[in-house]
């Protein structure tokens, strides 16, 4: 399993985000062996599938083989758009979705639990929406709802996916207003819950309360 750890997978992670340098002497991944061997097989035998037939989906094998033929031969910052690089990219994505949508969706039940009266009103703007519909459940009609989508954001700041997001400089930063200094290349790592349960951004943070999302 990809997300399956034991102590000394515990401490490889740790060393992927946190000592860069140890992960390239010691060739670290971010992968198991495993699940590399798997991601391997599978992503290039679709690859090849889709070159070889000329079948277009419209989907990620899609933008990855674009990718592949307009820059494989080029190189960004050390990244090719060719080999392990390209599948990282598959990876990447299969990663981001990795239990966020059902953590997300459980987290929004639990807390439209606790508060009835805001189940009740997502409640009436999804019936009213289907009854517009004709019953169907399609992309325009869930675009629709704006009670729920204040809901959902509501649910990603209380309970954000990733703890943190992570960057690297290009260039040496000087924060404004401070004597702070970011070196070129050093890695940055963002608390979201830092900044989700902060007062000044949001007030009362400990509150379920999608109407801070209300745009009007």
């Amino acid at each position: 399993m990809i997300f399956q750890y034991d102590t000394i997978r515990g401490l490889e992670m740790l060393a992927i985000f946190f000592l860069p340098s140890i992960v390239r002497l010691t060739r670290i991944k971010m992968f198991g062996r495993e699940p590399t061997i798997f991601m391997r097989k599978v992503f290039w035998k679709t690859l090849t599938h889709r070159m070889e037939s000329g079948i277009k989906r419209d989907d990620l094998i899609d933008i990855l083989l674009e990718l592949k033929k307009s820059h494989g031969d080029q190189d960004y910052y050390g990244f090719k758009f060719d080999g392990d690089d390209l599948i990282s990219q598959a990876g990447s994505f299969f990663i981001a979705g990795f239990e966020s949508s059902s953590t997300t969706t459980a987290f929004t039940l639990y807390e439209l639990a606790l508060q009835p009266d805001l189940q009740n009103t997502l409640r009436k703007e999804i019936v009213e929406a289907l009854d517009k519909s004709g019953g169907k459940i399609t992309y325009d009609m869930t675009m629709s709802l704006p009670y729920l989508d204040m809901v959902v954001s509501e649910t990603l700041r209380m309970y954000p996916p990733l703890g943190y997001i992570n960057r690297m400089p290009n260039e040496t930063y000087k924060v404004p207003n401070f004597d702070l200094v970011i070196e070129k290349g050093t890695p940055v790592y963002i608390p979201m819950l830092g900044l989700h349960y902060d007062p000044e951004y949001f007030p009362n943070p400990d509150k379920f309360d999608p109407q801070r999302f209300n745009e009007e």
